[in-house]
């Protein structure tokens, strides 16, 4: 996955509501941008669900029963 850029960080944040300015953008799409590139490394290779929801259900064993 490609780190955002500052256009698609305010497309996104007005699309939740809460627009932000040009410049707080670019913030954060420089702040997002190391994390982005740390984990490019194992992108796609974490065991992960993709459901958030499901999370306390598996913790719990619940799934599947």
């Amino acid at each position: 996955m490609a780190k955002p850029n500052a256009k698609q960080i305010k497309v996104l944040s007005e699309v939740t509501g809460l627009p932000a300015s040009d410049e707080v953008a670019e913030r954060i799409a420089v702040s997002m941008g190391p994390a982005f590139d740390n984990f490019a490394a194992i992108a796609g290779t974490l065991p992960l669900d993709l459901e958030p929801a499901t999370y306390v259900a598996v913790q719990n064993g619940k799934v599947g029963k």
